[in-house]
């Protein structure tokens, strides 16, 4: 409850306080939630350390960024600061009007905010986290962190850039560059090496980080459109992937590895099918929300002049697709292992999970164009 609280509250944050103190809000209890694991307990505790410990790592980097922006503009208000920064208004403490000129406190400051941040979202090189904890915390926790957890980090740094920074466009866009671009890389190569199927989906999401970071530098209307569609097909996929990830199992609990997914088309073909729907939306294939979603993003990206970045973006993705469509082979056109893992019957929630991801993917895809309105409705925070 907290974690969700706190996550509804962090994009929506008005002052970098209020926003340091929705992090922190719904970050305490997932790193509990990571721990709880019935099997493998020293995997997912292991995990849940790791995670708390580069957790803290990044709040500390976001709260003195706070404090160095606020030495810089004598407030922490996301208007005011962006007031400062353009010069149309001194800042509300006089005492710290000597500061309004100090570049280094806002740019350091800036950095470090975004260093925050962009370890939330699991971007280059703030991801080292992402494959540990996604394999050791309990599925149901991984899939709720992969969704909830990107759309309210990048929701939060939505505000930031456009609303607090608007002014430094052209001192943060660079970096912003080097981060989607070895993002996007990184997580599309490195995901062809696993060899389980919930480090695979971990190093999904960091290169889905990039692409959506491509939407981010856009730095225009369309581009926090896009980027809100994409938030939310990704989300919808991704709980319906890992709802999946939990119903094949055996002996062990859930059958993670790659291998003992060997011919699960033929075991349950609803369900390998339905992975695999799941899969081809990652991976961009037309008439799917993923094709929607990364269509808008570079759309948007290349209107922005970042014409580069969407070629990289559009290579990596044909990188991603292999390991995606590897998968779907396996499942299809491998024969089953006589011990091979079993399908469990699901719960109402793992159902609802699974129908509700089918169908937004399917739905997304199809008709985008109106969702994409309904996002650019909701881009008004910008002005």
């Amino acid at each position: 409850m907290f974690a969700v609280v706190g996550m509804l509250l962090f994009p929506a944050a008005g002052d970098l306080l209020t926003m340091f103190v929705a992090l922190e809000v719904f970050s305490l209890p997932l790193y509990l939630l990571c721990a709880l694991a019935r099997r493998r307990r020293l995997l997912s505790q292991e995990a849940a350390v790791k995670y708390f410990l580069l957790g803290a790592f990044s709040s500390a980097f976001f709260l003195f960024g706070l404090a160095l922006i606020y030495g810089y503009a004598g407030t922490v208000s996301l208007s005011g600061i962006a007031a400062v920064v353009s010069g149309t208004e001194t800042p509300v403490t006089p005492a710290l009007a000597n500061t309004t000129g100090n570049d280094a406190l806002l740019l350091i400051g800036l950095a470090m905010l975004g260093v925050g941040l962009l370890f939330k979202v699991g971007a280059v090189p703030f991801h080292s986290w992402t494959p540990d904890v996604y394999q050791g915390a309990p599925t149901p926790v991984t899939g709720f962190m992969a969704a909830a957890t990107k759309v309210a980090a990048f929701g939060a740094l939505l505000r930031l850039l456009y609303v607090a920074f608007p002014g430094l466009t052209w001192d943060f866009r660079p970096v912003m560059w080097a981060v989607a671009i070895l993002t996007m890389v990184v997580g599309s190569i490195i995901a062809v090496t696993q060899t389980d199927v919930k480090r695979l989906l971990a190093y999904s999401s960091i290169a889905h980080a990039g692409f959506i970071l491509t939407g981010v530098i856009a730095m225009n209307k369309a581009g926090i459109s896009a980027v809100l569609f994409y938030l939310g097909a990704y989300s919808f996929v991704t709980l319906g992937a890992f709802a999946v990830v939990t119903l094949v199992r055996d002996a062990g609990g859930e059958a993670t590895h790659l291998s003992r997914w060997a011919g699960l088309g033929r075991r349950s073909p609803l369900l390998a099918a339905t992975f695999a729907l799941f899969l081809l939306a990652f991976a961009g294939i037309p008439l799917t929300s993923g094709f929607a979603g990364k269509f808008a993003v570079f759309q948007a990206a290349a209107a922005g002049g970042a014409t580069p970045l969407v070629i990289v973006g559009v290579l990596s993705s044909a990188v991603a697709a292999f390991f995606y469509i590897r998968v779907i082979v396996l499942m299809f056109f491998s024969d089953p292992k006589p011990d091979g893992p079993t399908v469990a019957v699901p719960s109402v929630f793992t159902a609802t999970a699974i129908a509700l991801g089918v169908a937004v993917t399917l739905v997304l895809g199809i008709l985008p164009q109106y969702f994409l309105h309904l996002a650019g409705q909701a881009s008004v925070f910008v002005h």
